[in-house]
């Protein structure tokens, strides 16, 4: 028997034996252990979901709450000065579980309503005694650029489900819940009031929109009046994957046509979400 025949052990090897083999060299950051992390997956040491998971509690670390928060001309409100009944059917058009209460503006957030609340109202119907003061639930106020980790350890220990985020002047840019930054870890959770939609393009504000990887390109082009042929690529998150020529991590940009694109969110197998920058004009 020859040298390197002896040394070859005949047994299959158990699962720790391959964690020992992947994590032979020890990381020295972030990048390092998601490459033996991704190692491990290849040596179904871990699952593919289980990857994507740990990727996801990874990044968190790395946002903030202006990557996942909802912009502020999309939060649905309840403006204290309305009659019960018009309150009920705010939320019930809504259905949300949380909505901020303001005074006179926006920027004046008086609480959260939890919809919940109401519930006594909508079943005892004591309208004329019911006062918005008596239900509201104080609001936390949080800055856009607080990391996304930090929050949801607040969230965690102070049982709180929403946020209301703040720039740096002080007005409310936005709302984020427990469940946007979850979704970054374990990706889009669903429940029973949400609906299938094909909005795959959300605007921020004049100059910037969030779009979804999977955007069709035709609709892309239709939206932002481009002309991105759709040939070799069906979706706008192809077509980006092309520009970077790697699959890229969050906060990378790159420049595609018009437009300055950064990631918002990707894992080690595609991109799921973009901020696509614009000077253009026109754009709805």
């Amino acid at each position: 028997m020859t040298d390197d025949e002896s040394s070859i052990d005949p047994r299959p090897r158990s699962w720790i034996d391959k964690i020992a083999q992947v994590f032979s060299d020890e990381p020295t950051d972030t990048k390092s252990l998601l490459e033996l992390l991704r190692n491990a997956q290849q040596e179904q040491v871990l699952d593919a979901d289980a990857l994507t998971i740990i990727e996801g509690a990874l990044q968190v670390s790395n946002m903030q709450v202006r990557d996942v928060m909802i912009p502020r001309s999309q939060v649905v409100t309840v403006p204290a000065k309305l009659p019960a009944n018009e309150i009920i059917a705010i939320v019930t058009n809504a259905s949300h579980s949380r909505f901020p209460v303001i005074g006179d503006n926006v920027d004046n957030v008086m609480g959260i309503l939890l919809a919940k609340d109401l519930l006594p109202l909508i079943l005892n119907g004591n309208a004329e005694k019911f006062h918005i003061k008596d239900v509201v639930r104080p609001a936390t106020f949080v800055p856009e650029s607080k990391r996304l980790n930090v929050l949801l350890k607040e969230f965690r220990e102070t049982r709180q489900h929403m946020a209301i985020v703040i720039d740096e002047y002080g007005s409310v840019c936005g709302v984020v819940t427990i469940e946007d930054v979850l979704e970054q870890i374990v990706g889009d959770i669903e429940d029973e009031t949400d609906v299938d939609d094909d909005s795959y393009i959300k605007k921020f504000d004049e100059e910037n929109h969030i779009v979804k990887a999977i955007t069709p390109l035709a609709e892309f082009n239709t939206y932002f009046d481009t002309e991105f042929g759709d040939q070799e690529f069906s979706t706008i998150g192809g077509l980006v994957l092309q520009q970077f020529g790697h699959i890229p991590e969050r906060g990378e940009t790159v420049n595609v046509g018009p437009f300055l694109i950064t990631i918002l969110n990707a894992d080690s197998r595609q991109i799921k979400l973009i901020k696509v920058t614009s000077t253009l004009v026109n754009i709805r």
